[in-house]
């Protein structure tokens, strides 16, 4: 086996290349195709199965960032993998909004993700035999567990019954997302250990960051496309302000602290897999989830400015920003040391609610109701921003909510 198909594990060999940024484009459009599912499905059936097809591509742009960080995208034979994993995202990214439709579209959605995590985890066996057999084990676990769901998965496809179908997906889902939880246990392959799990956590870090950054694009493109066609109104103008407003606090709440936060707490602690699983891979999903539904509210709040706040939006807008500051919040306390949930998140999500509850039954417009979310948003920034950049850590650490479950202190 040639050598050098693995990255080694120095700070420059970890560095996010060229080829996985180019990888994440096929993604802006899997989120976009998401986004524009559930804004033509608002019900309840269209948004669980808008739930469904946002977990099966953010596991399949999670798993592939967990192999490029073992395997070094700068030879030709990862590359060429890459670029058939882009294939197949493609493909699926496309058939993504009729996968619910038909059996032809759902069996073509199937095999491709299914091709995706088989292939790559099979590739990752290959490459890892010779220089990480650990590992090779590792990935051999991972293949036998997305396999399992296979039959799930295409039962589902093939599934007359509306219901039925959403069922099998969840549950081909619920075992695939059980995997890493049960270490991905195989009987006589035993159970993934933390040597397995060997990784770089600024490198898994900062890829999570950029599908942060993925999906708040889309609220951006959605708010400027439809600004650029609608004839300036007060209303109007109104809209595209508080739309941008939310998305420029949303950014600056993840990424002015919890971001390099995260990224420095992984880097140096001794237990970096467990953290990346927990924090990255599981708690970066409320999170994403919440931007891409904040997303569906701006297209709510442009195409209907002046008119009163529509249940959809007050879902979406309203209880898109509580998800996030509730994932956010869980994600910042394993990246501090005290294990506390923020307070200012907290305060944020208190805020929130009064004003979905008031909108639910008065008669706000979308504009006023838009506005008011971002009101809850400035003041967790400013309460963040106050505590760890105006002097008040310690005081602010004080503040902060206990949890029970503390995560492990970094070396």
């Amino acid at each position: 086996m040639p050598r050098g198909l693995l990255r080694s594990r120095s700070d420059d060999d970890s560095e996010v290349s060229n080829l996985e940024l180019f990888f994440d484009l096929v993604y802006v459009f899997a989120i976009t195709q998401i986004a524009a599912f559930v804004r033509e499905h608002l019900s309840l059936p269209g948004v669980i199965e808008g739930a469904l097809l946002f977990m099966a591509v953010w596991w399949a742009w999670m798993f592939t960032a967990w192999a490029t960080n073992w395997a070094n995208p700068d030879t030709v034979r990862v590359r060429l993998m890459m670029i058939v994993t882009m294939l197949a995202s493609l493909v699926l990214a496309a058939v993504l909004p009729r996968a619910f439709d038909g059996h032809t579209a759902a069996l073509v959605f199937v095999a491709m993700y299914c091709t995706i995590q088989i292939g790559r985890t099979l590739f990752l066996r290959w490459i890892m035999a010779t220089e990480r057999p650990s590992g090779a084990r590792n990935m051999m676990r991972i293949a036998i567990w997305f396999t399992a769901s296979v039959p799930l998965w295409l039962a589902g496809a093939m599934a007359d019954s509306p219901a039925w179908h959403i069922a099998l997906w969840a549950g081909a889902l619920v075992i695939e997302y059980a995997g890493p939880f049960a270490f991905f246990r195989v009987p006589g392959l035993g159970r993934s250990t933390s040597e397995d799990w060997d990784i770089s956590g600024s490198h898994l870090a900062e890829r999570a960051s950029q599908f942060v950054l993925i999906a708040m694009g889309e609220g951006i493109v959605v708010t400027g496309a439809a600004f650029a066609g609608a004839v300036p109104t007060q209303a109007s103008t109104g809209a595209f302000l508080a739309s941008f407003v939310g998305s420029v606090l949303m950014w600056w709440i993840y990424f002015d602290i919890g971001a390099e936060r995260g990224a420095e707490h992984i880097s140096h602690s001794d237990d970096v897999g467990r953290i990346a699983r927990n924090a990255y891979t599981y708690l970066h999903i409320p999170i994403v989830a919440s931007v891409v539904a904040g997303a569906v509210a701006d297209a709510l709040l442009m195409a209907s400015p002046g008119v009163t706040a529509s249940p959809a939006l007050i879902i979406a807008g309203g209880g898109g920003l509580v998800g996030f500051l509730l994932g956010l919040a869980l994600f910042k306390r394993f990246s501090s040391a005290r294990g506390n949930l923020p307070l200012s998140h907290l305060v944020g999500q208190l805020l929130l609610a009064p004003v979905i509850v008031v909108a639910c039954f008065g008669h706000w417009s979308a504009t006023m109701f838009a506005a008011l979310c971002d009101g809850a948003l400035f003041v967790v920034a400013l309460w963040e921003w106050g505590s760890y950049h105006g002097g008040w850590l310690e005081r602010f650490d004080r503040w902060g909510v206990p949890f029970p479950i503390k995560p492990k202190p970094a070396e």
